[in-house]
């Protein structure tokens, strides 16, 4: 991969598009530019592509299916199967990057991005005091960029260990422990099964909002398969239709203490909250080796606060509690996102004020998360290729 980034100052007609992240939705947009014949130039802050992927837990599979879970250009191996390892995902990345002779330069990172002086264009601020120039910027720095931990009322007093759920990598150090899990999203879910089927002494999951559970499959038919055919349905629809069918392949698990939300399935899922994809959880809360509890208020005398009022002594906590896109100090300038971080567009469409600055990978959709990025990278070539004609840099031939 190159290690040097293009002239800090190029001429307006000779400006590259810059890509700011390896992850599957830079490398899919540079590849979808490079198609174009337009060059694509990722920077990413790690010594690798693909970094987030590596640090994801080790039992990690897709959720969605390896077909539709392929960027453009390059099918996922067959010998991958069907739900693909954390593993094999990482070694297709690298082998995107390869295959597409990406121009990647890795070890930097980029701090603040603003207008060119001179109108067009945009000017990235990036370490070791680099300035670097390009016809337009496709910001991809992850769904899942900086973790998030609640500031609990005493959280600085716990004795035990806390960790986010980004730390965790296998249930080998918590065999033989007492563990609380907070945040019941796919990620909390299958932490709590790992721990289980990893030795933990005791698994407690702290919930605070219920959660929609759907089984991976049913009878073959894959959820992301639901997913895709719901997308662009009314959200009312898809929560009638979702209703009955929850009933008919997902136990009721009130007694448990997981009741089935009120909330619709789809209207959830556009608030943020993806159904949980069952792998091990109904199975794990029904036979009481997942006890499900109220949310953590806080902590206090060295026991975790929960909001029933509940006072209990565990080992370890792993918070299962989201992430911050962290974008704020890279566009938090420019008026580009809404009130909870996230960027007010995405895809191919640019805020009017920011034209050429483009977002992907900024949802958790049902639909699968690499199956549109996927899709906004192909229409992110294809604007840039349009409104950019005459200011970006062209490849070769």
């Amino acid at each position: 991969m190159p290690d040097s980034t293009a002239s800090a100052d190029p001429s307006p007609a000779d400006r590259p598009v810059y890509v700011i992240g390896g992850g599957p939705g830079g490398l899919a947009a540079a590849y979808a530019l490079r198609a174009r014949g337009v060059r694509a130039v990722v920077l990413e802050r790690s010594d690798q592509v693909g970094a987030s992927w590596r640090r994801h837990y080790d039992r990690l599979r897709l959720h969605t299916t390896r077909r539709a879970s392929a960027l453009p250009g390059l099918p996922m191996p067959r010998r991958f199967g069907r739900w693909v390892t954390r593993d094999d995902v990482v070694r297709y990345l690298e082998k995107y990057a390869e295959h597409h002779q990406l121009e990647i330069v890795t070890g930097v990172e980029v701090s603040r991005v603003e207008r060119a002086p001179d109108g067009t264009g945009w000017l990235l601020h990036a370490s070791g005091g680099r300035e670097l120039t390009g016809a337009a910027v496709v910001v991809a720095t992850g769904h899942n960029h900086t973790p998030r931990v609640p500031d609990w009322p005493g959280r600085d007093t716990y004795t035990g260990e806390l960790r986010h759920a980004a730390e965790y990598r296998n249930a080998a150090p918590y065999a033989g422990r007492d563990v609380l899990v907070v945040g019941v999203g796919n990620t909390g879910a299958e932490i709590a099964v790992d721990l289980v089927e990893g030795g933990a002494a005791r698994v407690r999951l702290s919930v605070r909002t219920p959660p929609h559970i759907v089984r991976r499959t049913t009878a073959g038919w894959p959820a992301q398969y639901s997913g895709v055919l719901c997308r662009r349905l009314p959200a009312a629809l898809v929560d009638r239709l979702a209703r009955p069918l929850a009933r008919i392949s997902t136990p009721d698990l009130s007694a448990h203490g997981l009741p089935r939300p009120e909330t619709g399935l789809l209207t959830r899922a556009a608030e943020g909250a993806v159904p949980v994809q069952d792998v091990g959880l109904i199975d794990a809360v029904r036979s009481g080796r997942v006890e499900v509890v109220a949310a953590v208020d806080g902590f206090e005398d060295g026991k975790v606060v929960l909001a029933d009022g509940t006072r209990t002594a565990t080992d370890a906590v792993i918070a299962a509690t989201g992430y911050r896109r962290g974008l704020e100090d890279l566009v938090g300038d420019l008026d580009v996102l809404d009130p909870r971080g996230r960027p007010v567009v995405r895809g191919a469409r640019t805020p009017a004020h920011a034209p050429g600055l483009y977002f992907t990978g900024f949802t958790n959709p049902i639909s699968g998360m690499l199956r549109e990025l996927a899709i906004d990278a192909e229409r992110i070539a294809r604007a840039v290729a349009k409104h950019n004609a005459g200011r970006v840099s062209r490849l070769p031939g």
